[in-house]
């Protein structure tokens, strides 16, 4: 789906709300089996959670190359979702088995698993909580330690709750998020749920060679020390550091 018929389908005046195209800084090989489902950058590495039934993996990343330096698959009858970094742990849900895992950052190696309720889809850290995308225009916010709900908000482009909501990345407080079966990435400010802009990354499928109904942009990490943002896409051959450009 592009842009233009995402935004159309939201039915919703957008003058408002800022719009940022982009600019490719570098590109980076990646490995084009992946169904990429999470992605984030923590100390010279990416970690990224791959989906589907009996290939779904955690793996610790060489940017360079795009190999795994270390991975842990998951069991078959789990479909990896979003990954993010809470303490010295790894969290990451699956699709539809209600089942979340934790793992060791040092090593990968699994040391826990936890229960919730619905579908899972992106996690990421904002202050103390875990907050989860389910498919739906709500954001779900959980004790990390104990997974017990804490609150509910629901995103909305202008007045219009938008759903779709994939992968998440916190980036210098806000929210940003894939949308599902887009080139959209919205920025979210995480108390209201309101947008705050959103990103058109337009072409940069095609740019990667990438084909493919399922090979959708999914897949946000932000080096923080670096101030350098990662994007990238299930089945893609590429990932890419991109900066913002032309906002307006």
């Amino acid at each position: 789906m592009s842009l233009v018929l995402a935004l159309a389908m939201i039915a919703d005046p957008i003058q408002s709300i800022e719009r940022c195209g982009y600019r490719v800084v570098q590109s980076y090989p990646h490995d084009a089996t992946s169904f990429t489902q999470g992605l984030f950058w923590d100390d010279g590495h990416l970690y990224e959670a791959t989906g589907q039934y009996g290939r779904s993996r955690l793996a610790r990343l060489d940017l360079k190359t795009g190999k795994a330096l270390a991975q842990t698959k998951l069991p078959h009858d789990q479909f990896g979702e979003g990954i993010t970094r809470w303490r010295d742990q790894i969290i990451g849900v699956t699709w539809q088995s209600g089942v979340g895992n934790r793992w060791q950052i040092k090593d990968l190696k699994p040391v826990g698993t936890f229960k919730y309720a619905g579908e899972g889809w992106g996690v990421t850290l904002v202050g103390d909580s875990l907050v989860l995308s389910d498919g739906t225009s709500q954001l779900r916010f959980f004790d990390p330690a104990t997974m017990a709900e804490q609150k509910r908000v629901t995103v909305r482009f202008g007045t219009r709750p938008l759903a779709m909501l994939n992968e998440l990345e916190t980036i210098d407080g806000e929210i940003w998020a894939n949308v599902w079966m887009t080139d959209m990435i919205v920025r979210i400010d995480p108390a209201s749920g309101a947008i705050k802009s959103h990103i058109d990354l337009s072409g940069l499928k095609e740019q990667a060679g990438a084909i493919g109904n399922d090979s959708v942009l999914n897949g946000i990490a932000w080096d923080a020390k670096k101030k350098r943002l990662f994007v990238t896409g299930k089945y893609w051959p590429k990932l890419y550091e991109v900066a913002l450009a032309d906002c307006r």
